[in-house]
């Protein structure tokens, strides 16, 4: 059973950052691709950064230039730096591996930024 803990939510000011971790019982080098998910109250769930097994990065259009994901393999973590903050960013955070088998979500971090 894997499981993905994620951590590093909270409230901040507009402009402000937050970095959050993606801790993984199994090695992350073992996954596909990990991915970091938001979904703000009343839309759907929607990609924000993924990272895969070479370790390519790409990002959503909303967030490039702000947001960056990263992984430490020794810590079988993922990261999603979140600088230049807004409003607009306000969801709950959700990390996602998958393998040749399945996907894997992690429970969610919530982020609340305020004007």
């Amino acid at each position: 059973q894997v499981q993905l803990v994620e951590s590093g939510g909270g409230s901040v000011q507009a402009g402000g950052s937050l970095r959050l971790s993606c801790a993984a019982s199994r090695i992350i080098t073992m996954f596909n691709a990990m991915a970091w998910y938001r979904q703000a109250p009343g839309k759907q769930r929607e990609l924000v950064a993924t990272i895969t097994k070479g370790g390519s990065t790409n990002s959503a259009d909303s967030v490039k230039g702000r947001f960056t994901i990263s992984r430490e393999n020794a810590k079988n973590t993922v990261y999603l730096q979140m600088n230049s903050l807004k409003p607009a960013d306000t969801a709950v955070y959700y990390c996602y591996a998958n393998d040749l088998t399945f996907g894997y979500w992690g429970q969610g971090t919530q982020v609340t930024v305020s004007s």
